[in-house]
C-alpha cells in the first residue's frame, strides 16, 4: 500500500514525463487523468493524511525499539491486537482516544503545535 507522499510524488513524475513528452512533440493519452488524479485530495487532504502516517509510523517504530510486540501492547492498552495491526499498516484510521490509548505505554502522547505550511 502506498502512501500519501508516494502517490504525490509519483504524480509530479507522471507530470515531468507528461511535460517531456509534450515538449519533443510526442502525444500521450491519458493527460487528463493526471489532472483527475491530482484532484482526487486537497492539500488539506493530504497534510492530514501526513500526519496520520507519521503518527502510525512513530508509533510502529517506538513499538518495535522498545522490543514491544503488538500482543503485548494489546495487554498494555487495552487495545485488541488486530486493531493495532491495522493501524500501523495504514488500513485505518483510529479515533483520538484509541491511539492515545496505544500510545501511554509506549511513553508517547500528542501535541498539538502550529502547522509548518509550505
Amino acid at each position: 500500500m502506498k502512501t500519501n507522499k508516494q502517490y504525490t510524488e509519483a504524480i509530479k513524475q507522471a507530470k515531468i514525463n507528461l511535460e517531456d513528452i509534450k515538449a519533443r512533440g510526442a502525444d500521450a493519452m491519458g493527460g487528463n487523468a493526471l489532472e483527475f488524479m491530482d484532484s482526487l485530495l486537497t492539500p488539506d487532504e493530504i497534510t492530514a493524511s501526513d500526519l496520520r502516517v507519521a503518527i502510525m509510523n512513530e508509533l510502529a517504530h517506538t513499538r518495535a525499539d522498545k522490543g514491544i510486540s503488538q500482543k503485548r501492547l494489546e495487554e498494555m492498552s487495552g487495545v485488541k491486537q488486530p486493531i493495532i495491526a491495522r493501524m500501523e499498516r495504514g488500513y485505518t484510521s483510529p479515533q483520538l482516544d484509541t491511539v492515545l490509548k496505544v500510545l501511554a505505554p509506549l511513553g508517547k502522547t500528542l501535541a498539538v503545535v502550529p502547522l509548518e505550511r509550505k
